[in-house]
């Protein structure tokens, strides 16, 4: 009984820790010059870190509670969707993107 319980105790805690990650949402379009452009809208109530990065360059920016960021955009006609690596993770929990109190 006692090795059944931890072992549930143990599977909750993975289980939780797994689905722990923010929820944000990735739009892509072309813009008026058929460049490709991303911008990520923070879908919870917490602030957030991210970057964008597109052909090896990051622009890492913070993200408001339920805000769209801006558009990023490429700088070559021939970059599509694909070519886009986003990252957010809660700001809480990387405290050197945390401005200074």
């Amino acid at each position: 009984m006692r090795r059944q319980f931890l072992l549930y105790f143990i599977l909750l805690t993975v289980s939780f820790a797994s689905i722990a990650k923010p929820k944000f949402l990735v739009k892509h379009q072309r813009n008026e010059q058929n460049l490709a452009e991303i911008q990520i809208t923070n879908q919870t109530t917490k602030a957030l870190i991210c970057y964008v990065a597109i052909d090896g360059h990051k622009i890492r920016f913070r993200l408001q509670p339920r805000q769209p960021s801006k558009w990023y955009r490429a700088t070559d006609a021939s970059f599509n969707h694909k070519n886009f690596s986003t990252w957010c993770d809660y700001l809480s929990l990387h405290p050197q993107y945390q401005l200074p109190v």
